[in-house]
């Protein structure tokens, strides 16, 4: 550890000793940390054990809602991706049109269209209104491992649906780059062996891309999880909408957030180690 980093530690020691001075003694605002933490964890009174509360249970969502939407988001980003690269005109356009809507409407004015729009005119046309909440296809643990709880399934869809459509638009363009960032003769050496555009795609360049893409695709995936607090605002339960609710029932806003902010960075510091750590695996095993 260099000076430089001393000075830079004892600084941000510095900020946060300040800020909780000027909350607790110019704000005059009195610290109850164990009211939060009971939103956390709670001891079950039928049982006796310790159980996950509204804080955990909307972390828990929340990872529901990034998955799903992470793997739903790869397959349209892979599609439309290659759409961006295709001789085809009418699929260039199709494809860029998508990536630029999206990217040009603020996140939040495109959650509230889709949202209305999946729920009053999509989901009634497909069935899933129609789902028995209570019949055995939904009320079993392992769908509510993977969905969670049956009377707010409706809500978990539409929310990952929009988080998935939202985030499909920069996994494109990664998609893209990455396809474009081979060789172009690379290209014409298939295609002269014979190989169709499709089998060249397969078996030369996607193999090659797959390495570029890859580190990108799982800083998406943590953008993702942070992305997940904007379907709080169409009342999706994840993290973020639990959190309101706590910190309006308890009014220990500075306790609640900061709670939550922990938690955001616990998730997303540790995918990110994870990826780190693979991400060395592989650039080894490439050697």
């Amino acid at each position: 550890m260099t000076l430089v980093d001393l000075v830079l530690f004892g600084l941000v020691a510095a900020l946060i000793a300040y800020a909780a001075y000027r909350v607790n003694d110019v704000l005059v605002y009195h610290w109850n940390w164990s009211r939060v933490f009971n939103f956390v964890i709670r001891v079950d009174e039928d049982t006796g054990s310790l159980v996950p509360n509204l804080l955990l249970q909307g972390l828990a969502t929340t990872l529901r809602l990034a998955a799903w939407a992470t793997v739903l988001a790869t397959i349209i980003g892979l599609v439309m991706g290659y759409w961006r690269t295709s001789k085809n005109l009418t699929l260039r356009i199709i494809s860029r049109c998508y990536v630029e809507l999206i990217r040009n409407i603020p996140p939040v004015v495109f959650i509230f269209i889709f949202y209305f729009f999946v729920s009053s005119q999509l989901f009634p046309v497909i069935g899933i209104d129609s789902i028995d909440r209570e019949g055995a296809l939904v009320t079993n643990s392992v769908f509510q491992f993977f969905f969670g709880d049956p009377k707010l399934l409706s809500n978990f869809l539409a929310g990952m649906l929009c988080l998935a459509l939202f985030e499909a638009a920069y996994i494109t363009e990664i998609v893209r780059a990455g396809i474009q960032s081979i060789d172009k003769g690379q290209w014409e050496a298939a295609r002269a062996m014979g190989l169709s555009r499709f089998n060249v795609l397969r078996d030369v360049i996607l193999p090659q891309a797959i390495r570029k893409i890859l580190p990108p695709l799982a800083g998406q995936f943590i953008t993702l999880i942070k992305d997940s607090a904007i379907v709080s605002l169409i009342s999706i339960q994840e993290l973020t909408f639990l959190a309101t609710e706590v910190a309006s029932s308890t009014t220990k806003v500075f306790e609640t957030w900061i709670t939550v902010a922990a938690m955001y960075f616990v998730l997303c510091y540790g995918f990110a180690s994870v990826f780190r750590y693979l991400e060395k695996r592989a650039a080894k095993a490439n050697r």
